[in-house]
């Protein structure tokens, strides 16, 4: 590497003074933007599908333990609690928790309005981290007390549309059999997760009240949900949990349960792909550019080490040298870029959004080390490995022509 990393190193320091010098600052320019451009395409993508994926997870959990006749209804038939792996399931390596869950298809009418929705009941055992931080105002019920609490969680849009405020009393009613009944409750808080089709449906209260309209026990309930540690090994625990709860029960993931929304998300990988395709290509025909220029710049240094003896591999590898210099500078000049517009995003939202069409306020972005390195490392080797054809021009200049040219 000696000879060739030297006279490099010297080409770079003299390119500062030729005509050159413009073409390698736009290359530098191009590689920056370009790497920039496909560190915050993967941090908005990813961002944005992990933030619909929580909130759809929100609603349901990572994986769904139900009878076997549950058949997607609203009005399942009842589990018993007392299950050997409730809730021992949660000891297990990548599991993080498991609750209990019931719900009941209603309407809520007003004096001037009326709307289908799905009581969803919560146990003492829910897990309100994520309802917590999509509370807009007041609170969620308090189910560990040992009486039936009241309140219920209703969304914005449902207080939008059926004009209800905090603290407003409501009436819901049930079909159970050939009874309707009802049921009054007092609206303790208001949640926004910015998913209308689960904002719409879902308003939350104790199990309790679920429990005895469907004239359950009260160790019944609808089925369990557990919440994993990583998503990525989602279809692998729900293998473990399919295990764990025996012949009689079955398991569903998320993905099972809302097919067409994940669906959804895996195109948006697609549109990453092609971003990432298009900022390389353009990239690589920069950096091949730069390398046929800085050839016929330095043609008479070409004919000279030529004639000196030096090999034509020897000679191409210096101009490899030189171009991955120039592509290392505008690496880390769009690192600095791309990163630092993602931490900008990231910690003030300066960029927003209209909830109602992309489910987010903000731009969501979600920086992860490993795919900026990878990102970097792809660029780097594919860019250099496109300049080794290219620099085969070096083997067709004549030491004569070269110098004479000169």
């Amino acid at each position: 590497m000696g000879i060739s990393y030297f006279i490099s190193r010297r080409l770079l320091s003299f390119s500062k003074e030729n005509f050159s010098t413009p073409i390698i600052r736009i290359s530098i320019f191009s590689v920056a933007i370009g790497l920039a451009v496909m560190i915050i395409s993967v941090a908005v993508v990813t961002g944005f599908q992990q933030e619909i994926r929580n909130k759809v997870v929100g609603f349901g959990g990572h994986i769904q333990i139900t009878g076997f006749s549950d058949n997607e209804s609203m009005e399942p038939e009842p589990v018993s609690m007392n299950q050997l792996f409730y809730p021992s399931l949660k000891d297990k390596p990548g599991i993080g928790h498991i609750q209990v869950f019931a719900s009941k298809a209603g309407i809520i009418r007003t004096r001037d309005q009326i709307q289908g929705t799905v009581l969803k009941g919560l146990g003492a055992d829910f897990d309100v981290s994520f309802f917590q931080k999509q509370l807009l105002q007041g609170n969620l019920p308090d189910t560990r007390s040992e009486t039936r609490s009241d309140d219920m969680v209703i969304s914005g849009k449902l207080c939008s549309l059926l004009d209800l405020k905090l603290g407003d009393t409501i009436r819901m009613y049930f079909i159970s059999g050939s009874h309707t009944l009802a049921r009054k409750f007092r609206i303790s808080g208001i949640y926004e997760t910015g998913m209308e089709e689960f904002d719409l449906v879902y308003v939350m209260a104790d199990i309790r009240h679920v429990q005895k309209l469907n004239g359950w026990g009260a160790d019944q309930v609808a089925g369990f949900e557990v919440l994993i540690a990583q998503f990525t090994e989602l279809d692998k625990m729900a293998e473990e949990v399919y295990r764990s709860i025996g012949y009689d029960l079955n398991c569903r993931t998320i993905k099972q349960l809302y097919p067409q929304i994940f669906d959804w998300l895996a195109l948006q990988d697609m549109n990453v792909l092609i971003i990432l395709g298009l900022m390389a290509i353009v990239t690589t025909i920069t950096m091949i550019s730069t390398l046929l220029i800085l050839i016929l710049e330095n043609t008479s240094r070409i004919g000279i080490l030529k004639a000196m003896g030096m090999r034509n591999w020897s000679i191409r590898r210096m101009f490899l040298y030189h171009a991955s210099f120039i592509l290392i500078i505008g690496l880390l000049i769009g690192n600095f870029l791309g990163v630092g517009l993602c931490f900008l995003q990231k910690y003030s939202g300066l960029i927003s959004l209209s909830q109602e069409s992309y489910y987010v306020s903000v731009v969501p972005i979600h920086l992860n080390f490993w795919y900026v390195v990878i990102v970097n490392m792809a660029t780097l080797i594919f860019c250099t490995l496109a300049l080794i054809l290219p620099s085969y021009i070096i083997t067709r200049i004549s030491p004569v022509r070269a110098i004479r040219f000169s």
